[in-house]
């Protein structure tokens, strides 16, 4: 039996070395960094590491060669030069208001200057800030490294306030800005956050910063690679397989369909969630551990208020500068999701410089479609995973009647003040409800001018199912049975339902079904 001790929410590098955690040896990378750069921005979604990177870093500088023992950099550094780390760590607070950024860098200000004193002429945060960097510098002799952590909390804090975003850039703009100005005292600066910098960013005049997000090189600086599993992980892979009852080849293609699927840029290898990947390792059991630990509502708010087409979401097309772009004005939400993680890139058309974008792996397709029904329903969290399996075993059953009967449900109670876009909201109920049966059961969705379809496949029964805006269901049936949509199923031993369906605009719901 594995003996590894697993570092699930372990974020500090010397506790998790002193303590003999499990480490994926990432201190090439990080030298290499180092050596070859100074001004660092880096963006990754929420538990892929961050946190773990900049404790690294801070040990490094800090010249803790005796927690590097053992790993790629220590035959590698020979000099260990102990340099004066500015650490901020902004993920502790909410940031419901001004005072609560202003706080937070204050703490962190008064614990600097009283270790490298003040000036009665510094009174803003940013020349406080500038002072401390430029005396750490002149006491020690040593330039500084910086290390900002979840640098962008307090924007996303307070995504669709307008006015509130607007003081924290006010105050963080000048504070980041502090990072030109002082270049001669700086040796290091890496700033991390989940999304990146924008035209109204905080780091609209810093342009000295290289953002590594989308380099190649730097890929796998967070997250877990098929490599590193294997390298790393293999007789723990053949403890799961046989836990699992599953081959090794077996166990390792699920967990890629779990777990596996984010690419931070066109060419890139794809990586492994590593919050998810090693809680399924320390567990041998597949779950939805990064959902489990909370999705931010600011993403759903976003949806609703430009009235998204959900369908969109599974084949978003968009380009660089949509993708490296993070407006509160904007009436596009993808960079949000996308950054967020919930979305990566799944093609590149290099003559248009278009990028294709999908959902990265299961768990992410599945937990979203569930945490989604809520908000589009007035099915309760609670109740979401139960209507879904009520669902699926009425259509595993050709209980095709209690299937639209829930359906209807689900339309019924839904309060008006939800409903801006009737034929949209319609249309993106259906899409989360078909799309997470589909998890259970085989489906298809078919989208033209003029109709959507679906094809439900069980191993019984097979469902075609037409529906109409404000049509009829013989109207819907009679579309089936004209346009063939049947027709690949002829010689299909498996019972087949053709099913018309209307939804009526006055009655904002499903007026009537018929199958033929």
């Amino acid at each position: 039996m594995s003996d590894k001790i697993y570092p699930i929410g372990i974020q500090n590098f010397e506790k998790l070395r002193k303590e003999g955690y499990f480490y994926i040896d990432k201190t090439a990378l990080i030298y290499k960094m180092v050596k070859t750069g100074s001004y660092y921005f880096l963006s990754r979604p929420r538990r892929f590491g961050k946190s773990l990177l900049v404790s690294t870093l801070e040990a490094y500088f800090q010249g803790k060669r005796e927690l590097f023992e053992g790993l790629a950099i220590a035959g590698l550094e020979k000099d260990w030069t102990v340099r004066p780390v500015l650490h901020i760590d902004l993920n502790i607070s909410k940031y419901e208001t001004a005072e609560d950024l202003s706080d937070m860098l204050n703490d962190f200000l008064t614990n600097w200057e009283a270790v490298y004193g003040s000036a009665p002429s510094e009174t803003s945060l940013a020349l406080r800030f500038k002072g401390v960097i430029k005396r750490a510098y002149e006491q020690t002799g040593q330039r500084v490294a910086i290390l900002v952590d979840e640098y962008d909390k307090p924007m996303l804090q307070a995504i669709g306030n307008e006015e509130l975003q607007r003081v924290y850039r006010s105050i963080l703009k000048p504070f980041y800005g502090v990072l030109k100005t002082m270049d001669g005292c700086i040796k290091f600066a890496l700033l991390t956050g989940v999304t990146k910098f924008g035209k109204v960013s905080v780091f609209s005049d810093l342009n000295n910063l290289d953002d590594i997000s989308m380099w190649n090189e730097f890929i796998d600086i967070c997250g877990v690679s098929d490599k590193e599993i294997q390298t790393w992980l293999e007789p723990e892979l053949h403890e799961f397989a046989e836990k699992r009852g599953r081959t090794y080849d077996e166990i390792c293609a699920e967990l890629k369909e779990c777990y596996d699927g984010y690419h931070f840029t066109h060419n890139s290898i794809g990586i492994y969630n590593p919050f998810s990947l090693l809680n399924a390792f320390k567990r041998k059991e597949f779950g939805n551990y990064w959902f489990e630990t909370g999705t931010p509502t600011y993403l759903v708010r976003l949806l609703q208020k430009h009235h998204y087409d959900l369908e969109r979401m599974a084949h978003e097309e968009t380009d660089i500068q949509v993708l490296n772009s993070i407006d509160s004005e904007s009436t596009n939400p993808i960079p949000v999701i996308y950054q967020s993680g919930y979305l990566t890139i799944k093609g590149y058309d290099e003559r248009f410089g278009i990028y294709y974008l999908g959902f990265p792996n299961r768990e992410v397709e599945e937990g979203f479609m569930r945490f989604l029904l809520p908000y589009y329903t007035t099915v309760t969290k609670v109740e979401s995973p139960f209507e879904i399996l009520k669902f699926t075993r009425e259509v595993e059953s050709g209980d095709y009647d209690s299937f639209f009967r829930r359906l209807q449900s689900f339309f019924a109670d839904t309060p008006y003040e939800m409903i801006r876009d009737l034929e949209l909201h319609y249309q993106n109920v259906l899409f989360i409800v078909f799309k997470l049966v589909g998890f259970y059961v085989k489906v298809e969705y078919h989208t033209s001018e003029g109709r959507v379809d679906w094809v439900l496949q069980t191993d019984r029964f097979i469902y075609v199912i037409e529906f109409k805006l404000n049509g009829t269901a013989e109207e819907a049936l009679r579309q089936i049975n004209e346009k063939q949509y049947a027709r690949p199923f002829d010689t299909d031993g498996r019972k087949l339902f053709k099913v018309g369906v209307n939804f009526s605009k006055k009655s904002r719901n499903i007026e009537k079904w018929i199958v033929g």
